[in-house]
C-alpha cells in the first residue's frame, strides 16, 4: 500500500496499481470530546414531588405519595392492607412513626414548603438524587456548563458529609405541615443494597433514620478503603447470581406437516411440495372479514414448529414462561435465487413473521396449559429450493440467541403406499459403523456454492454408501446407493484394482454426481418448484461410459444460466476433458479440446492433467498440466484454454524446486529467486470468482490475480502437503494437509496460521472439558471439514464410551487465534513488590465502527414483506387450527400477488398487494367486531398485518452484496480509534495528526479495478484519538457486458484493510469475536 502524502483537503479519485489505492488525507480541526456529545444513559424522571429517583418499585411493597396530599396505593395482599391504614392519615400533615417503621419504610419529602430544594444540594444538582454506591460515594446529576444538559458524575463525600450519612435526625413526627405533606429537617438519605436468593436485586431506601452520637473521626483514606471494600461485598453476589439468572438459551426449528400440528415428538422431512386445497371451508366461514369470498385460497403443505431450550434441557415450564412473559419468535425466510435466470427472474425475496403460540394436543391435566410451541406458515417459491429461517425474539421473556436453519427441499425422496418415505437414490442404513470414519482420511465437501439443498459425501471405505443431507449436517443420513457397481477394464483403461468406494462426489441445484473406479453417475431429484415437471431420475444413470475417468472436478460457481462439471479422463483420452452443462437437470458432456489435444497443442509426448478450473464469467478454462519429457525431469504447467476461440495457451510453467524465502511471510516469484533443495509437486489449482484470486497448491501455496504473476507464500511448511481448500467466498479460506492438520488464511494477506494442533486449540479443549462439552472427545476423527454463512464447521466421528457419534461442531477460528496470540505474547510487570501478568496488543487501534451506511434496500435489491398471523378472540392467545389455516391461506396469497405483479415502471404504488387498500378502508369496523367478540370465526384479520417493507434500515453492517448500476455509487464510513478500549473524560495523552496518520492506515483492494473505482477521504478527530475514513465505491461506466436487468452481471469484490491489522485485531459482535483485517 502506498503511503499517504499530507495534505489539507479532501482528496480526489484513488489510482489503483496492482488492486491498491492510494489514500489522501485531511487535516481538520479539533472537535468536541465524545464524552460531550447527547447521549441517554437511561435517566430517571424526577417526580415534581422532588421525590428520588431509584428507588425500588415492586408488588407487595407500600408506596406513599405526598406530592397531592394523598397517598396511593401499589401492590397487592398484605402490602395494599398496609397502605390502607397509611392513606387513613392522609391530610393530617404527617406519618405515624411507629406504624411507618412496622411497615418498614419512611420516606422524606426533597421540598420545603416554597416547593425549592434542599440547601445541602449542590447547585448542579437536580430534583432526584441518585442512589449511592456504598459510604461515602454517591452519583449527582451534573450539568454541563458548556451545553446545559445534564451528564452523570461520581462524587467522593467529605468526612463532615459521611459521618451525617451515617448520623441522620430521626422525624417522627415533628415536620412542618405544609398541605397534608411532611417535611423532614434531616439533610441526608442512607441507602442499603441487598439481593434476594433468586437473583433480583433490590434496594431499601430509609429517609431520616434515627439519630446516633457521635464517634470519633476515622481517617479518610481508611474511610474511603473499608466503604470501597463494603461495595464490593455488597455486589459481588449479586452480579454473581445475576451471571447465574442468565442461561444459555438456543432456538429449535422443525418442519411439521400441515395435518400434524400440535403432535409432540414429531418432524417431517420438505418434499411434498404440492398446495393444499382444503382451505375453503375456514375461509367460508369468514363472511364479515376483510377476505374476499370470491377468491380461492390455497395454503401450504407444512408448518414451522418454534422452541427454545436454555443450558442444554428443554422442558415445557421454560417455553410457558417465556409465552407468558411476552416472548413471541420473528421468523425471517430468505428464498435463494434459482440458478436459471433464463426461466425465473431474479430476485431477492424474504417474508418476515411472527410465530402463533398453539397447544399441544397431547393430554394434559392443567386447567389452562402444558405443552405448547409456536406456529408459523413454511412459504414455498416458484425458483427456489433453497431457503434460510432466521429466528430471533421479539425482546420480551428469556434471552434467545438469534439463530440460523437451513430448510431446503430434498428431491430425492418419495413416498410409498404405506405413506413411509423412502431415497430414490438408495436404501438408508441405520447402522454407522465405526470402521467406516475411524483413521478414515478427511474428504472435501464438493457443491455449488449457495445453490444446493442436498449435499453428499462420500469416502466410506469399500462401501458405496454416501452421507446425504438436506440441512447442512444438522441432521444427515448414511444411503447405500443403488448402482451396478460394475468394473470394466481394458487395455486402454488399465485398473490396479476394484473398490466399492465413491471417492468423489458433488452436488449441484438438483443433480448429484459420483464417481466409482473409473465410471461416473449421475441423479436429477424431483423438483416441481424449478423444473415445472417431474423431471427426476428413476435410477442411477452411467454418463461417458466408453471413457476412462480418473477424477471429477468441480465448479463451485455457477454462471451463465447453468452449473459446471469437469471429468478428467486417462488412458486412450489422456489429455482431454469432459466438460459437463447442467441445466434445469438436463446434464450434457462435451470433449475439450475440440480440435486436438492439450499434449498435441503443446507440442509434448507426453502429458498429463491432473487439475482443471473453469472461470464461467470467461469462458476459460484453466488446466494444470503435467509434462513428462524424455530429455527433462517432469514439470508442471498453467495452460488457458479459450472455449469461445479454441485458443490454447501456457500462462505460467511452476519452479522445480521450493524457493528460498529467506525468513519472509512472502515471496514474489520473478525467476531471480534462490531455491531450496525441496521439489515442488502440485495437486491442484482453486479459483474464487469474487476475488480473481487463483491458488496453485501442493506442498506449497501460491496466489496470483492475474495467472500469471504468482505469490509464494513462506508460512505453510514444505514438509507438508495440501490435500483439499475449503473457502467461504467471503475473504476466509482453510486448508486441510495429508497429516490433517489445519491452516487458515484471509485472503488479500499473506500470513497463514496453523489451528490444528496448535497452542490455541489446547486451550479451546481444555476450556470445553471444563465445561463438560459432548463434542469435544480425546478420540476423534474428522471427517469434511466446510463453510456455512462465513462460519467453519467440522463433521467429526466421536467415540465415547464405545459409542460412536456423527456430530457438526464450530471451529472458533477467532478465538483460537486469539488464544495462540496471548499464550505468545505475554510478558511479566512488576508493581511495586509483585508481578503482575500483561498482554502485548499489537493491533492499531481499539476501535472499529461502520458509519453513515446508507439504507440497504436500494443497494441489496432486497424485498421483504411482513405477515402477522391474525388475532384470536381467546384471552390466553392461544391458536387453533383454523385459524393457523386462515395464516397459511393469507401468507400464501401474499406470495401470490408478489408472484403475479409484473412491476410496470410507470406503476405509482410499485407495491403488489395495493389490491388490498380497499380492504384497509373498514378496518375500524373489523376492529369493532373483534372488540365485542363478533368477529366471524373468533379470528380478527388486520390487512395492515399483511404489506411490504420499504424503510428497512442498515444494521450495522455492511449487505452482502452491493448492486451498482451504471454509473452509481455507495458511500459509507469507516470509524477507527487509537488507545484505550474507553474513552475517558481526560485521555492520557492526545496524539497529534501525525501520530495519527503513522498509527492507521486504511486501504482498498478491487478484484475489478477497470470496472470499479474507490476513492478514500480521511479526518482526524484529534481529541477523540480517531480516524474517520469515508469510502465510496462508485462504477466506472466501462462494463457493458451486463444484459437484462439481473442477466449477466460482473461479479466482484472489494476488501477494506487496515496496515498491520490481520492476524492481530478481532472485533466483539454480537455473533461473537470476528477477525478485523
Amino acid at each position: 500500500m502506498e503511503k499517504c502524502r499530507e495534505k489539507r483537503e479532501w482528496g480526489e479519485k484513488v489510482s489503483r496499481l496492482g488492486g491498491k489505492v492510494r489514500i489522501e488525507k485531511v487535516l481538520t480541526d479539533k472537535v468536541a470530546p465524545e464524552w460531550k456529545e447527547k447521549k441517554v444513559q437511561g435517566e430517571e424522571k424526577a417526580r415534581g414531588e422532588g421525590k428520588a429517583s431509584g428507588e425500588k418499585r415492586s408488588q407487595g411493597k407500600e408506596r406513599v405519595s405526598k406530592g397531592d396530599g394523598r397517598g396511593f396505593k401499589r401492590g397487592r395482599g398484605e402490602g395494599q392492607a398496609r397502605e390502607e391504614q397509611l392513606s387513613k392519615d392522609q391530610g393530617k400533615g404527617r406519618v405515624d412513626k411507629e406504624r411507618v417503621e412496622e411497615l418498614g419504610w419512611v420516606e422524606e419529602q426533597g421540598r420545603d414548603k416554597a416547593g425549592k430544594q434542599r440547601e445541602e444540594q449542590t447547585p448542579g444538582e437536580r430534583k432526584g438524587r441518585g442512589q449511592g454506591k456504598g459510604r461515602g460515594v454517591g452519583k449527582v446529576w451534573a450539568e454541563d456548563p458548556e451545553k446545559g444538559e445534564a451528564r452523570y458524575r461520581t462524587r467522593y463525600q467529605g468526612r463532615a458529609r459521611a459521618r451525617r450519612k451515617g448520623r441522620c435526625e430521626e422525624m417522627g413526627g415533628g415536620g412542618a405541615k405544609s398541605g397534608g405533606e411532611t417535611r423532614c429537617k434531616c439533610k441526608c438519605r442512607c441507602t442499603t443494597r441487598g439481593s434476594s436468593r433468586t437473583g433480583e436485586s433490590w434496594s431499601h431506601v430509609a429517609r431520616c433514620p434515627a439519630m446516633y452520637p457521635a464517634g470519633p473521626a476515622w481517617p479518610k483514606l481508611r474511610v474511603l478503603r473499608a466503604l470501597w471494600a463494603l461495595l464490593a461485598v455488597l455486589l459481588a453476589p449479586w452480579r454473581l447470581w445475576a451471571k447465574e439468572d442468565i442461561q444459555e438459551c438456543i432456538w429449535h426449528v422443525v418442519l411439521i406437516k400441515f395435518e400434524a400440528v400440535g403432535e409432540e415428538g414429531r418432524s417431517d422431512r420438505f418434499f411434498d411440495l404440492e398446495p393444499l386445497e382444503s382451505l375453503d371451508s375456514v375461509f367460508s366461514l369468514l363472511v364479515d372479514a376483510p377476505t374476499d369470498q370470491n377468491e380461492k385460497y390455497l395454503g401450504f403443505p407444512y408448518y414451522l414448529k418454534i422452541n427454545y431450550s436454555c443450558g442444554g434441557e428443554s422442558s415445557e415450564a421454560q417455553v410457558r414462561k417465556g409465552h407468558l412473559t411476552g416472548l413471541k419468535p420473528l421468523v425471517l425466510v430468505t428464498f435463494q435465487s434459482p440458478v436459471n435466470f433464463h426461466r425465473w427472474k431474479i430476485e431477492q425475496l424474504q417474508i418476515q413473521m411472527e410465530a402463533a403460540p398453539f397447544r399441544s394436543k397431547e393430554r394434559c391435566n392443567a386447567e389452562e396449559v402444558c405443552a405448547m410451541s409456536w406456529y408459523t406458515p413454511m412459504p414455498i417459491k416458484n425458483g427456489s429450493v433453497v431457503m434460510y429461517v432466521d429466528v430471533r425474539s421479539n425482546g420480551l421473556g428469556p434471552f434467545v440467541q438469534n439463530k440460523r436453519f437451513h430448510v431446503n427441499i430434498n428431491g430425492f425422496l418419495q413416498k410409498q403406499q404405506d405413506n413411509t418415505l423412502q431415497f430414490t437414490v438408495g436404501n438408508e442404513i441405520f447402522n454407522l459403523i465405526p470402521r467406516y470414519f475411524i483413521n478414515v482420511p478427511s474428504r472435501p465437501l464438493w457443491h455449488t456454492v449457495n445453490q444446493t439443498p442436498v449435499l453428499i459425501l462420500g469416502g466410506i471405505p469399500d462401501e458405496k454408501s454416501v452421507l446425504l443431507t438436506d440441512t447442512s449436517f444438522t441432521d444427515f443420513f448414511l444411503v447405500e446407493l443403488n448402482i451396478d457397481s460394475c468394473w470394466v477394464g481394458s487395455f486402454y483403461c488399465p485398473q490396479a484394482s476394484f473398490t466399492a468406494t465413491i471417492y468423489d462426489a458433488i452436488a449441484t441445484e438438483s443433480t448429484l454426481f459420483i464417481r466409482q473406479n473409473q465410471l461416473v453417475y449421475y441423479f436429477t431429484g424431483t423438483y416441481v418448484t424449478l423444473h415445472e415437471s417431474n423431471q427426476g431420475s428413476g435410477s442411477w444413470v452411467r454418463v461417458l461410459a466408453n471413457e476412462c475417468i480418473k477424477k471429477l472436478c468441480p465448479v463451485h460457481a455457477h454462471g451463465n444460466g447453468s452449473e459446471y462439471i469437469m471429468a478428467l479422463t486417462t488412458g486412450k483420452r489422456e489429455g482431454y476433458v469432459h466438460f459437463g452443462t447442467i441445466t434445469d437437470g438436463r446434464v450434457s458432456f462435451e470433449l475439450l479440446p475440440r480440435q486436438r489435444s492439450v499434449c498435441e497443442g503443446l507440442q509434448v509426448v507426453n502429458c498429463s492433467i491432473i487439475w482443471a478450473v473453469f472461470i464461467a464469467g470467461d469462458y476459460n478454462l484453466l488446466l494444470l498440466v503435467q509434462m513428462e519429457d524424455p530429455t527433462t525431469r517432469k514439470y508442471f504447467q498453467v495452460v488457458s484454454y479459450d472455449l469461445v476461440s479454441n485458443y490454447l495457451a501456457i500462462l505460467y510453467t511452476i519452479p522445480e524446486f521450493i524457493p528460498d524465502a529467506r525468513g519472509l511471510e512472502f515471496l514474489m516469484l520473478l525467476g531471480t529467486e534462490s531455491h531450496t533443495t525441496f521439489l515442488m509437486v502440485p495437486k491442484g489449482m482453486f479459483y474464487n470468482q469474487y476475488s480473481n484470486l487463483l491458488y496453485i497448491w501442493g506442498n506449497f501455496l501460491l496466489q496470483s490475480y492475474n495467472y500469471e504473476n504468482f505469490i509464494y507464500l513462506a508460512d505453510f511448511p514444505k514438509e507438508q502437503s495440501i490435500k483439499y481448500l475449503v473457502n467461504s467466498f467471503r475473504g476466509d479460506m482453510a486448508i486441510v494437509t495429508e497429516t490433517e492438520e489445519i491452516w487458515y488464511l484471509l485472503e488479500g494477506s499473506y500470513r497463514m496460521y496453523k489451528l490444528f494442533p496448535s497452542r490455541g486449540w489446547e486451550v479451546h479443549i481444555n476450556l470445553q472439558v471444563m465445561h463438560q462439552s459432548s463434542v469435544y472427545t480425546p478420540n476423534e476423527t474428522m471427517v469434511t471439514l466446510f463453510y456455512e454463512d462465513t462460519k467453519l464447521y467440522q463433521l467429526v466421528y466421536l467415540m465415547k464410551n464405545q459409542q460412536g457419534q456423527l456430530v457438526k461442531r464450530h471451529v472458533p477460528v477467532e478465538q483460537l487465534l486469539m488464544y495462540q496470540q496471548l499464550s505468545n505474547h505475554y510478558f511479566f510487570k512488576r508493581q511495586g513488590s509483585h508481578l503482575t501478568l500483561s498482554f502485548t496488543n499489537f493491533c492499531p487501534f481499539s476501535v472499529m465502527r461502520l458509519r453513515d451506511l446508507p439504507n440497504p434496500q436500494v443497494y441489496s435489491r432486497q424485498e421483504r414483506y411482513q405477515a402477522r398471523p391474525p388475532r384470536v378472540v381467546e384471552p390466553s392467545g392461544f391458536h387453533n387450527e383454523n385459524s393457523l389455516a386462515v395464516y397459511q391461506g393469507l401468507v400464501y396469497y401474499l406470495l401470490c400477488l408478489h408472484s403475479e405483479y409484473h412491476k410496470p415502471y410507470a406503476d405509482r404504488v410499485h407495491d403488489s398487494t395495493w389490491s388490498w387498500s380497499n380492504k384497509k378502508q373498514d378496518r375500524d369496523y373489523y376492529f369493532y367486531l373483534a372488540s365485542n367478540s363478533q368477529s366471524p370465526g373468533n379470528v380478527y384479520i388486520d390487512m395492515a398485518s399483511y404489506e411490504k417493507i420499504y424503510d428497512l434500515k442498515a444494521d450495522y453492517e455492511l449487505p452482502e452484496r452491493i448492486f451498482l448500476d451504471k454509473g452509481t455509487s455507495y458511500v459509507f464510513s469507516v470509524f477507527l480509534r487509537v488507545g484505550g478500549q474507553s474513552l475517558e473524560f481526560t485521555p492520557e495523552r492526545v496524539l497529534t495528526s501525525e501520530e495519527l496518520k503513522s498509527t492507521v492506515d486504511l486501504g482498498v483492494v478491487l478484484a475489478d479495478p477497470g470496472c470499479i473505482e474507490a476513492v478514500v477521504k480521511q479526518k482526524f478527530l484529534i481529541n477523540r484519538n480517531s480516524v474517520l475514513f469515508r469510502v465510496t465505491l462508485s462504477d466506472k461506466r466501462s462494463c457493458f457486458d451486463q444484459g437484462l436487468s439481473g442477466h449477466h452481471l460482473l461479479e466482484t469484490s472489494m476488501l477494506l484493510k487496515v496496515a498491520g491489522a490481520v492476524g492481530h485485531c478481532f472485533q466483539n459482535t454480537h455473533q461473537g469475536p470476528r477477525m478485523a483485517t
